[in-house]
């Protein structure tokens, strides 16, 4: 995992240049775990930068161990970002939006994106809200590569999901 106190972050790209801010809005993240609101900070940044219109950025997979890290350590609910967030950086790298996964960051983003089930059980006994449940559903079918599966279940609102219930494919 890239420290983030490496000099590299400033090497790193995302949506609005050099990602050298992206280590600050990680240690603020590990300060609020909990679930917030959508325009709340460090979210916000973190979303705007590292997965813009569903484009991805070499900083995207140096911050995703991290932010399974986060999810990992904290005892009580998280943010559901924690689980969508990965999961919408990994099926935008699978589609195309993004570069590859540089090398030296590779084995740690592998291991993060391996490791999603991990928080999806940690936080299992939780009371979830839809978006937490679809965020866990996403999470679970990117770590074993089913990444039209996690799109499709990403992309269901009521609407669909009344449909498909109802069989109504008009």
């Amino acid at each position: 995992m890239l420290e983030l106190d490496d000099n590299r972050w400033s090497e790193l790209t995302h949506a609005y240049g050099a990602a050298s801010d992206i280590p600050d809005l990680l240690h603020a993240l590990a300060k609020r775990p909990e679930q917030q609101g959508p325009n709340d900070e460090p979210w916000l940044t973190l979303w705007s930068s590292l997965c813009h219109q569903g484009d991805v950025y070499t900083a995207s997979y140096a911050a995703i161990p991290h932010v399974v890290e986060i999810a990992l350590s904290q005892a009580n609910p998280i943010d559901f970002g924690f689980l969508l967030f990965p999961a919408s950086v990994d099926v935008a790298r699978t589609n195309g939006r993004g570069p590859e996964v540089p090398d030296f960051l590779l084995p740690a983003y592998d291991l993060a994106i391996s490791r999603l089930p991990d928080c999806v059980l940690a936080h299992r006994g939780e009371s979830w809200s839809r978006d937490m449940t679809v965020a866990a559903m996403a999470a679970m079918a990117v770590s074993k590569s089913h990444h039209a599966l996690a799109e499709a279940v990403m992309n269901l609102d009521e609407d669909w999901v009344s449909k498909i219930n109802n069989g109504d494919w008009d």
